[in-house]
This record gives structure tokens, sequence and C-alpha cells, in this order.
């Protein structure tokens, strides 16, 4: 088993750690490419025995399994490029939410899976999201998931989800960090804690509430339950938040779906061009 790696940006350079750091694969059977090829090197200074390509037709050559983690814009071009080099036993693995399995599977000839990764994985923990096109045979479907396992919860979802399931699985901790770093900001405007002790606080809060979970000691609805005593001073907290919420998430869904659509536009049109 080899696997390509095409891009290394945050994402990528996320998986590689993933994939290394759960032994899902060995440093030598991993073969990495950047257009910036200094970012691609950066990443073997971590580990050495990984190889390098500046050329992606040579990664392409080496490898059964490709994983592709390059923006949407990029997308098609790249796509483009590496398909007289593809064959039928190859799989090819996109991390794009944006564009479909089967839009993929209408520009190359070899099988097409997709993978929404989350930074999460980094940690060997959280979820990826699969969608796999018609022509993955079932070994391939079987390995890919089992190898996910490794280093997160694979879970396969259906296209008309994908969004909305990629903004908790992906974007989540990035939007809960904005609203912890928020009560942060206002906690030492209104009190006398330090920027660094609040931190400090909620990193170890959010250690610790993440155990709960993973422990499965408490569902999402009891934690809420656990801790507020009727007429508390949690109870007065969560009475606040609804009353001040306005729709704050009703409108950040509302901006990743109008950007994915955007997305998906411009995908379509250079599919058309």
């Amino acid at each position: 088993m080899k696997w390509g790696l095409i891009g290394t940006g945050n994402m990528g350079a996320v998986l590689v750690t993933a994939f290394l750091e759960s032994n899902v694969i060995d440093q030598e059977s991993l073969y990495i490419t950047n257009r910036t090829a200094e970012k691609a090197y950066a990443i073997q200074q971590n580990y050495p025995h990984i190889h390098v390509k500046e050329n992606i037709f040579e990664l392409i050559e080496n490898v059964d399994t490709i994983f592709l983690c390059v923006k949407p814009v990029e997308m098609i071009d790249v796509l483009r490029e590496i398909k007289p080099l593809l064959d039928e036993k190859q799989l090819l693995v996109s991390i794009t939410s944006a564009m479909s399995v089967e839009e993929i599977e209408s520009l190359v000839d070899c099988q097409v899976a997709r993978m929404v990764p989350s930074i999460t994985n980094y940690a060997l923990a959280g979820v990826t999201l699969l969608t796999f096109g018609n022509r993955v045979d079932s070994f391939r479907k079987e390995l890919l998931i089992k190898r996910c396992h490794y280093f997160s919860e694979p879970v396969e979802i259906e296209e008309n989800i994908m969004r909305i399931a990629s903004d908790i699985v992906s974007c989540g901790p990035a939007f809960f960090s904005f609203l912890a770093e928020n009560y942060i900001k206002d906690a030492v405007k209104q009190t006398e804690i330090t920027a660094e002790q609040a931190t400090q606080l909620m990193e170890k809060m959010f250690i610790g509430y993440g155990k709960l979970l993973s422990e499965d000691h408490f569902t999402l609805n009891e934690l809420i339950e656990k801790v507020c005593v009727k007429g508390g001073i949690t109870g007065v907290g969560i009475a606040s938040l609804e009353e001040n919420m306005n729709g704050i998430f009703k409108e950040l869904i509302n901006q990743t779906h109008h950007k994915f659509k955007e997305d998906k536009e411009m995908i379509a049109n250079k599919l058309n061009n």
C-alpha cells in the first residue's frame, strides 16, 4: 500500500500527521507533492523518510491511492492534468466538499472517493466524512473505511447533507474556538481575570468537556441538565444566551451554504468550458 498526497496546505499537512502518527501507513510508503515545493520539504523535516516529489506525475506512478488536497478553484485543472496518468486500479480521494464524486468521475477514469477531514484528525480523533463513486470496488471501499478508523470515526454521508455535515465536522472547531475567544475577551473586559488565566481555564474546560462526551458520561442535553440547576447561575446564563442568540447559527448556516453554492457554480462553469 502506497499513498500519495497532492497539496500540503493546512489540511494536507493535517492528513500527513494523522496518517503517520496513527501508523495507518509508514513514512517510506507516503509520497507528497506541492506546487510550492518548500512546503513539502518542510514536512519532510519532521518525517525524513517520506518521499517528496516535485513532479506530480512521478508521484502518481508510485502510488495506488492519491489524496487530492487542493482548493476548489484548482480542482478541475489538476484533474485534467493528471487524467492521462491515472488507471482504473488507482483510487483518487478528494478532500473538497464542493465537488461531488460524480463530477470528479466525469473527468477521470479511475476509482473515486471523497473524504472530508477535520483538524481534530491531527489528534487522531474526530470524524472523517466519506462518499464513494460508482466505480469504487467493495474491497477498496472497505479498506479506506478501515484505514480511516486509525485516526478518526469515518461516517459515510449523503450528498444532500454534505455541506452542513462539513460545517459541523470540519469547520466546527474554528467556529467554537471563535466563540470561546470572544467569551474570553469579554471576560477580561468585564472582570479582573487576565487573558492568560481565562485562556488556560477555557482550554482546560474544553479538554474535560470533550472527555465527558468521548467516554459517554453524558449527552449534550444531559450536560445542560446536570450543570443547570433551576434558579442557579448557569440557568440565568443560559436564559441570557437564549435571549441574545439572534439567529447566529441560522445566519452562519446561510452564509456557509451561500459560499458552497458559489463554489459549486464555479465548478459547474469550469466543467462546461
